[in-house]
């Protein structure tokens, strides 16, 4: 292999590196929601706004971290198998015919805790690394999409 070659697949690896290094993600509910564990059907209606309670009754209140932006749409691949763009398109359809409202934005991963911690319909997604024992992780969203 000529030293052209070995650079260049250097270089590709190395750009692939942040996204196979992302850690796992976790979508979170209250405690006290009755929820134990969610599908990522069931997910993906709730971040969708097709689903308006969870599956113990209580009204949903899905919110996605707005901070950072790339974490957001990692969480959207994971999940959903489309990009921020996508969803974000989807939002503008459902918000100009008033059928629906996005999930709220909140813009770290503390805030998010403290706020499905108080609200026992909320969902929410962060890193599993910063997982706090004041909520519930209810599904796993791995490295690879839908894992």
């Amino acid at each position: 292999m000529s030293r052209r070659a070995l650079l260049l697949a250097a270089s590709l690896v190395l750009a692939a590196a942040p996204l196979a290094a992302e850690g796992t993600l976790v979508i979170i509910v209250n405690v006290d929601s009755g929820i134990t564990r969610m599908t990522p059907g069931e997910a993906t209606n709730v971040f969708m706004g097709r689903q308006k309670r969870l599956a113990s009754g209580v009204v949903a209140i899905p919110m996605e971290l707005n901070l950072p932006t790339d974490l957001r749409d990692l969480f959207y691949k994971r999940l959903i198998h489309l990009p921020l763009s996508s969803v974000r398109a989807y939002w503008a359809r459902l918000l100009f015919s008033g059928q629906a409202q996005p999930p709220r934005l909140v813009d770290s991963a503390e805030e998010m805790i403290e706020l499905v911690a108080a609200n026992k319909g909320a969902v929410g997604f962060l890193e599993k690394d910063k997982l706090s024992r004041r909520v519930r992780a209810v599904l796993e969203l791995g490295a690879e999409p839908g894992s």
